[in-house]
């Protein structure tokens, strides 16, 4: 597995896994929460590129999954019982996290996620943060067996879908000083 920062060229082969992902959900086999046409799209890939923090690992150099890795913290963040106070340059947050469906259970997500924890901690962070749609238990049990702890669950609207009830989850880098 090869992970590295997205590029342009990437763009139809992370929005193909988004739409495999949505046929997924619409037929019941995947329950994430998203709704195509409105969360995600090629645009929410084409800003992220733009922000230049969209990462995409790869298998055989075809485009397995993405994510954006970034500081920026939803606002129902607020609401979250974090363990650590942190500000937002001390943490790493990872959106949309998105495996292709077709290589499900071969553990890129796990491995996804222990890059994204490499990552932060080269650059200095003291916690990572995620969040999750309530409904999608696969990513919730995936989390907890990358050491995050759930530290609530707040209803909002999310990326334009209402009525979600925001799972959101922590692992602290460093040992909350008490």
């Amino acid at each position: 597995m090869n992970f590295r920062k997205a590029q342009q060229s990437d763009i139809q082969q992370i929005t193909e896994i988004y739409e495999r992902i949505h046929s997924e959900e619409e037929a019941g086999r995947l329950t994430t929460g998203w709704i195509r046409g409105v969360y995600p799209t090629e645009d929410t890939a084409l800003t992220a590129i733009q922000r230049d923090d969209l990462f995409v690992v790869e298998e055989d150099g075809v485009v397995a999954g993405s994510a954006i890795l970034n500081n920026i913290q939803m606002d129902s963040y607020r609401d979250g019982s974090w363990e650590l106070a942190c500000n937002d340059e001390e943490i790493l947050v990872m959106h949309t996290l998105t495996i292709d469906p077709v290589r499900y259970g071969a553990g890129i997500g796990k491995a996804f996620v222990g890059f994204y924890e490499s990552y932060a901690i080269e650059n200095g962070c003291k916690a990572l943060r995620i969040d999750t749609n309530e409904r999608n238990t696969r990513a919730r049990a995936m989390y907890k067996k990358c050491g995050f702890t759930e530290v609530g669950i707040v209803p909002c609207d999310f990326n334009g879908i209402p009525g979600i009830h925001l799972v959101l989850l922590e692992k602290p880098l460093i040992r909350p000083l008490r």
